[in-house]
């Protein structure tokens, strides 16, 4: 299994409670619509909290502020999820959820990746 992980921040438009709102009411809906057709295997929204924490952990290591969101969607290998992503109906689908994201997501400081997990 690998995964792919994106590391969200929202538009600079939106507070964080809209962002939240738009990512967990209205795109985790369609993302899961379409999933079986994107050979995914399992989606997970991991959604930042608001508290001092956060703040405590970043000034604290001196690292970056929080991202908004991580999103996480399971593949069986990258063989599988270039399969499903370079179909017509894969092509698609990507494109829509592209365009979609852009209603809450600023990909200009949000990241993306493919991993695979290590469980010690």
């Amino acid at each position: 299994m690998i995964k792919f992980v994106m590391c969200l921040r929202r538009r600079s438009d939106m507070t964080r409670e809209q962002f939240q709102d738009y990512w967990v009411k209205k795109h985790g809906p369609f993302f899961m619509k379409n999933a079986a057709a994107m050979r995914a295997k399992k989606y997970v929204q991991s959604i930042t909290l608001d508290t001092p924490l956060n703040e405590g952990l970043r000034n604290s290591r001196g690292m970056l502020p929080e991202y908004d969101g991580l999103a996480e969607v399971w593949f069986e290998s990258e063989e599988d999820l270039m399969e499903a992503m370079s179909s017509p109906e894969g092509q698609k689908l990507s494109a829509a959820l592209l365009e979609d994201e852009g209603n809450f997501i600023d990909h200009s400081k949000s990241s993306a990746f493919i991993v695979k997990e290590h469980e010690l």
